[in-house]
């Protein structure tokens, strides 16, 4: 009897260490899934926001890649910073790839005090812009070459079509908080959230410059992107 008690424990341990892992990583993938709806309806609301919703409609008809960052937080009192995840999406001959997640983090020193969290996209024009990003060109301040354009959702409709910048960010916040902005952060691939995406360990270029690897869970925010 004793010895069968054994065999019954030994295959819950099993039964136990197998069944773990998957619902954690289930709970990971959730969270992904969960982000590309939040992507999703963040750009439905900026598109939606009459002031300007005419420039993102123009851009993104002739974006490069965009960058979603449906919750970036940002805070401070004196020393400040904001995170986010991002997700990052390319657009070759009309079409989008699929998402390659980012985290997006800054620090900071220098007058500013609140908090904010705001829904921002930034629409990247150019191969510059799309290299800035990728490789993280902004940590150490914003690069030279790629001119950023940062429009509040009570902007005018024809400030960000007169310029030339490789990337408009637009945004919609609640809160109120000063001193933040795109140079100084760091833009780096979430690894562990695009490995438990699509399986394997693929890197930003095989998602979204190779386009070895696509998600069917992703067509909705495609969808939103190419109306």
């Amino acid at each position: 009897m004793s010895g069968r008690i054994l065999m019954f424990a030994r295959l819950a341990l099993v039964f136990a260490l197998l069944i773990v892992p998957q619902a954690a990583t289930a709970q990971v993938v959730s969270d992904q899934t969960r982000m590309v709806a939040k992507a999703v309806t963040a750009v439905e609301r900026l598109r939606r926001d009459t002031n300007i919703a005419p420039n993102i409609d123009s851009l993104l008809a002739r974006a490069r890649a965009v960058l979603v960052v449906p919750d970036l937080v940002k805070g401070g009192f004196i020393i400040g910073g904001e995170y986010g995840t991002g997700i990052l999406l390319t657009r070759d001959n009309g079409s989008w790839s699929g998402p390659a997640f980012y985290s997006i983090a800054t620090g900071s020193v220098g007058l500013q005090i609140g908090l904010q969290d705001s829904e921002t996209l930034y629409i990247i024009m150019s191969d510059g812009g799309l290299r800035a990003i990728m490789n993280n060109r902004f940590k150490a301040g914003a690069d030279a070459s790629v001119a950023v354009a940062t429009v509040g959702a009570g902007a005018q409709a024809a400030t960000t079509t007169n310029g030339h910048a490789d990337i408009y960010a637009f945004s919609k916040a609640v809160g109120a908080y000063g001193g933040a902005s795109l140079a100084g952060s760091g833009i780096l691939p979430r690894h562990s959230w695009n490995a438990a995406y699509y399986g394997g360990n693929p890197s930003p270029e095989d998602i979204i410059i190779a386009r070895r690897l696509d998600s069917p869970q992703a067509d909705r925010l495609r969808d939103v992107l190419g109306r």
